[in-house]
């Protein structure tokens, strides 16, 4: 009656909430190209820039910590 068990790493877990919160950004940043903030540096658009970048490094972790079958 051996079970194997497999522990799920919570490094996966957190690289979905960054690809998830990641992809939130990103839609709000390409939604405020069109309807722009009236914020002083609003022509950097930062939320298409960490959108982005959480989105990828969300994409990295859920590659490197995936569960994998033994």
């Amino acid at each position: 009656m051996a079970e194997d068990h497999h522990i799920i790493p919570v490094w996966f877990f957190v690289g979905v909430i960054l690809f998830l919160y990641g992809l939130l950004i990103l839609g709000s940043g390409i939604y405020q190209v069109s309807h722009p903030p009236a914020t002083v540096l609003a022509h950097l658009r930062p939320a298409l820039w960490w959108g982005g970048l959480l989105a990828i490094i969300g994409v990295i972790y859920i590659y490197l910590f995936r569960p994998r079958k033994s």
